[in-house]
C-alpha cells in the first residue's frame, strides 16, 4: 500500500487494520492531516467494476503534427479495429492531429497520390491491411508514408493470433510514433490498478495502456492497495490486508506465484523497486512512528532502517540512477517531499511552496519530480524541475491522487473523481491533452504505469 494520501478518502495510507471505524464525513471536513492516516481504500464506494475502460479526449495539444490514418483493409472477420485503435493512441499521445482519412480502405500495397493527401493537410499516411491466415492467425501489414517528401518512412509485418492483434496494433502505434517523434513510444506498455467491486471485494488488474484489454491478476476480500512494477515488467509488488494487516507481497505475472516479502510487527507498505530489481523500499512502523526501511526484494529479510524522526516518514521512491530516495515526511509541521541518500544519509528537502505535498514520483530522465499538491482546498497533480526549480500543474480536476510517469516521460497516468466516482486519467507532461479512461461503472484507484516490454 503505498501509504500514499488519497484526497478522494482524505487519506495518507499507511494501512490501519481498523478503518472501518472512521467516520469519513468528519474527516473530509475537519481532521486535520495527521488523523488522515487512518482511511484506506476500505473505503471504496460500493459499485461494480467497469468491463472496459473508454477513452475521452478533453484537452487539446499544440504544435501537433497531421497525419491520416486510412481504414485498412480487412480480408476475412477481424476481431479487432486496429486502424481505430492506432488512432485513438497517437490522438492521446497529444502530439498528432487526425486528418480526416475518408472511408475507403486501403492496403499497405495501394498506389499513393502524395500531393492528394498533402492537399487534404497530412503530412504522414498510415495505410494497412489485415488479413486472417489459414491456420486462424492474422497478418497484419502497415506502411509509413511521408506525403511532403514522397518517401516511405516505414513498414513492417506481424503475424499473431487473435489475441495478439491488439497488442501487435499498440505496436504499430509504437513505430509510428517514433519515426515521427524520434522518440519511443509507449502505447505497447501496461498499466495496473485497483478495482473495488463492493466494500469486501477488490481487484487488481492489468491492462493495455489505454485501458483496453483488461486482465485480473488477484481477487481479495480485503483492500489491494498501492501496485508497483518490478524495472523488468514481470513482478507487481503490492499491500494485502488479506491476513487481516497490511503486507507487502511480491507477485509474478507469468506464474502468478507471490510471496509475502514484508510480514513484520504492525503496517508493511508503499513497496518501491529499486531501479536494479533487488531492493524494495517500503514504509514500516516496526518502531512506532511509520520510517522508510529497505529489504530485499527476492527474499524475507531483516529490515534496514533508513529515516529515523519523530514525524511520519513514508512513500519512498527511487531515482532512476538509484543517487536518491524520495518520501513523504511531515517532520517540519505537514507533509512535504524530501530525499536522501540511499543509505539514509544527507537528507534535504525539495518541496517548498504550499503547505501540502506528497506522493513524489521521478521521471524516468530524473530530472522532474511528479506529485499531489493541496492548493485552495484542490488536490492536483504537479511537476517541478529539479534542476530549475519550475512548477507546473498538470491537471485540472480536483480530486486527483498516485501519479505515474509513462516509461518515456511524455504522459503521466493518475486516478480522479468525478460524479463521485474513481477514474483512471492521463495528461500529457506539457499539461495541454488530456484524457479520461473510464466506463459505465465502478471505482478504480492506485494506478501505475508498467515499465517499457523487452
Amino acid at each position: 500500500m503505498h501509504s500514499s494520501f488519497s484526497p478522494s478518502h482524505l487519506s495518507f495510507r499507511v494501512g490501519l487494520p481498523n478503518l472501518c471505524l472512521v467516520n469519513v464525513a468528519f474527516l473530509r471536513t475537519a481532521i486535520p492531516w495527521l488523523l488522515a492516516i487512518a482511511v484506506s481504500l476500505l473505503l471504496m464506494a460500493a459499485s461494480p467494476a467497469r468491463a472496459q475502460l473508454q477513452i475521452e479526449i478533453t484537452g487539446v495539444g499544440s504544435n501537433q503534427f497531421p497525419i491520416a490514418i486510412a481504414s485498412f483493409q480487412r480480408d476475412g472477420q477481424v476481431p479487432e479495429q486496429v486502424d481505430a485503435i492506432i488512432r485513438s493512441n497517437l490522438q492521446r499521445s497529444g502530439l498528432f492531429r487526425l486528418v480526416e482519412p475518408g472511408s475507403a480502405a486501403l492496403a499497405e500495397n495501394t498506389a499513393i497520390n502524395h500531393a492528394d493527401w498533402k492537399g487534404r493537410g497530412a503530412d504522414a499516411l498510415v495505410v494497412g491491411s489485415i488479413a486472417r491466415l489459414a491456420d486462424g492467425r492474422f497478418d497484419l501489414r502497415f506502411r509509413l508514408w511521408d506525403t511532403v517528401k514522397q518517401t516511405q518512412l516505414d513498414a513492417a509485418s506481424y503475424i499473431s493470433s487473435a489475441a495478439e492483434l491488439r497488442l501487435n496494433a499498440h505496436r504499430v502505434s509504437d513505430r509510428i510514433y517514433e519515426k515521427l517523434t524520434g522518440e519511443r513510444g509507449v502505447f505497447a506498455t501496461r498499466i495496473a490498478y485497483v478495482v473495488a467491486l463492493g466494500k469486501t471485494s477488490f481487484e487488481l488488474q492489468i491492462a493495455d495502456a489505454d485501458g483496453g484489454n483488461a486482465q485480473t491478476a488477484l481477487r481479495s476480500r480485503e483492500p489491494i492497495m498501492s501496485p508497483a512494477w518490478s524495472p523488468d515488467g514481470s513482478q507487481l509488488a503490492y499491500v494485502s490486508f488479506e491476513t487481516a494487516k497490511p503486507v507487502v507481497y511480491v507477485h509474478a505475472l507469468a506464474t502468478g506465484q507471490r510471496r509475502a516479502v514484508a510480514n513484520f510487527r504492525g503496517s508493511n507498505s508503499a513497496p518501491a523497486w529499486s531501479p536494479d530489481g533487488r531492493l524494495l523500499a517500503v514504509a514500516l512502523t516496526t518502531s512506532g512512528m511509520t520510517q522508510v526501511y529497505v529489504i530485499d526484494a527476492q527474499r524475507p529479510s531483516t529490515p534496514r532502517r533508513l529515516t529515523s524522526s519523530n514525524a511520519i516518514d513514508t512513500e519512498p521512491v527511487w531515482s532512476p540512477d538509484a543517487r536518491f530516495i524520495y518520501f513523504t515526511s511531515d517532520r517540519g509541521g505537514g507533509p512535504q517531499i524530501y530525499r536522501m541518500a540511499p543509505d539514509g544519509s544527507s537528507v534535504q528537502r525539495v518541496t517548498f511552496t504550499g503547505d501540502y505535498n506528497v506522493s513524489p514520483r521521478i521521471s524516468p530522465d530524473g530530472k522532474t519530480l511528479a506529485f499531489v499538491t493541496r492548493r485552495n482546498g484542490r488536490f492536483q497533480v504537479q511537476t517541478l524541475d529539479l534542476a530549475t526549480g519550475a512548477e507546473l500543474t498538470i491537471t485540472e480536476t480536483g480530486l486527483d491522487e498516485s501519479p505515474s510517469f509513462a516509461p518515456n516521460g511524455r504522459m503521466l497516468l493518475y486516478a480522479t473523481e468525478v460524479g463521485g466516482r474513481g477514474i483512471l486519467a492521463t495528461a500529457s507532461t506539457d499539461a495541454r491533452v488530456r484524457t479520461r479512461l473510464s466506463g459505465p461503472s465502478g471505482d478504480v484507484r492506485e494506478p501505475t504505469w508498467g515499465p517499457f516490454i523487452k
